[in-house]
């Protein structure tokens, strides 16, 4: 009997615990309702996103113009990419990037991006970050908008700052430095 009040117990605290994110519309509800008085934080976050053409980026359509254009206008992918601590592909992974990508400039190599950062690990677990915008990716920094978030980054707005790290331009492979900013409540 004991045991079982133990493990009663344990059950308890491991659920309150690993609830940190509100996910019903009364408990939704009553954070908007709180959120007037509540203090915004800034979190700074940093790590790797690889791109992996074939692998973890996919080309799912691409317009007439597409093969003629030096800018690949047109094209379009869609990518379940991780995030990971290192610059090293097989670092430790703390989340994914899903979305998709166009080749949108007829002038310059750019992206127009909608994606968001699904985090797996550590406090952010269950939470995301939504980012969307312009990449002129052939540019060594680049600054993206981070338009929105759930979870601990609920109403999150802030940027992305990316830099290559490693890109393979005739395979198509990249690993990105990220640099994210974002201020929350």
């Amino acid at each position: 009997m004991e045991k079982l009040h133990s493990l009663l117990i344990l059950l308890v605290l491991c659920s309150v615990a690993s609830s940190g994110v509100a996910r019903n519309p009364q408990q939704v509800e009553k954070w908007f309702s709180e959120v007037a008085m509540a203090e915004q934080k800034v979190t700074r976050l940093h790590f790797y996103f690889h791109d992996i053409f074939d692998t973890t980026s996919v080309n799912v359509a691409n317009a007439q113009i597409t093969k003629t254009s030096p800018t690949k206008f047109g094209m379009s992918n869609i990518m379940d990419d991780p995030l990971t601590v290192g610059p090293e592909f097989h670092s430790k992974q703390v989340g994914r990037v899903q979305g998709l990508f166009s080749s949108s400039d007829m002038d310059e190599f750019s992206l127009l991006c909608a994606m968001t950062l699904v985090f797996t690990e550590g406090k952010y677990n269950g939470s995301t970050l939504s980012i969307l915008g312009r990449n002129p990716t052939l540019q060594k920094h680049r600054e993206m908008p981070v338009v929105g978030g759930t979870g601990v980054f609920r109403l999150a707005r802030g940027v992305a700052l990316l830099d290559f790290y490693y890109f393979d331009v005739p395979a198509g492979n990249a690993t990105v430095e990220y640099n994210v900013i974002v201020q929350h409540y």
